[in-house]
């Protein structure tokens, strides 16, 4: 299978950023541009990326009025990147998210309850429904906006994969190798285990970013996944 792995650079400086690329080599194939990098570095470094081959997820978490959804996701599409965040709380929201990306090749993905959400967590927000429900309303919604795919658990993966249908995208935060410290994600499963629940990217951060050998943790990643 192609390689499913996007590494997350949440890091604190472009230095870092650049290393960590350099590193990893062709180990992976896409890399994740968060709110930290893309604050820090904006379209320069998403530039230097894709002058360099990578694929690039921009997870921005777009939310406000359609129509400023709407523009900002036209400026992305612009910048030439493969994935873009929208929060998928909304319809209109993310159905003006679909109206500005227009033709441009860039995928949509709505965004249903965070990671490192819980039902307390949810419980916070006003509303009585369990993860698993709001995570399927909402998905059903980014379904029936025109969005490319959503971003879910691995423990919703597979629940999602038979509600959005084979044509749609499962990008899974939340994986943490056997072994790993959870950090601060709450609805984890191991790189295996969400593949095999449905999921077509896996978002990894800190078991690669942070090892001591970042493209040696990639690979081993890669082992797992393909059962070696």
């Amino acid at each position: 299978m192609r390689n499913p792995i996007i590494v997350a650079l949440d890091v604190a400086s472009v230095a870092e950023a650049r290393g960590l690329v350099k590193q990893l080599g062709d180990s992976v194939a896409m890399y994740k541009v968060g709110l930290e990098l893309f604050t820090l570095a904006g379209r320069a470094f998403v530039d230097e990326l894709r002058a360099e081959g990578h694929g690039i997820f921009l997870d921005l978490k777009f939310y406000d009025i359609p129509e400023t959804v709407k523009r900002a996701t036209a400026q992305v599409a612009a910048l030439g990147v493969d994935l873009l965040t929208i929060h998928a709380s909304s319809q209109s929201v993310m159905r003006g998210a679909v109206e500005g990306r227009g033709s441009a090749g860039l995928r949509l993905l709505g965004v249903t309850v965070l990671t490192s959400f819980d039902q307390h967590d949810l419980a916070d927000l006003g509303t009585s429904k369990t993860v698993p429900e709001l995570v399927a309303q909402r998905a059903a919604g980014a379904r029936d906006a025109g969005m490319d795919g959503i971003v879910c658990s691995p423990l919703e993966a597979a629940a999602m994969r038979a509600l959005m249908g084979p044509g749609k995208l499962l990008v899974v935060p939340g994986i943490r190798p056997a072994g790993s410290d959870a950090g601060d994600q709450k609805r984890i499963a191991t790189p295996r285990q969400a593949i095999d629940a449905g999921a077509n990217y896996l978002v990894i951060g800190r078991p690669i970013t942070r090892a001591s050998d970042p493209r040696g943790a990639a690979l081993q990643i890669l082992d797992e996944i393909n059962g070696s």
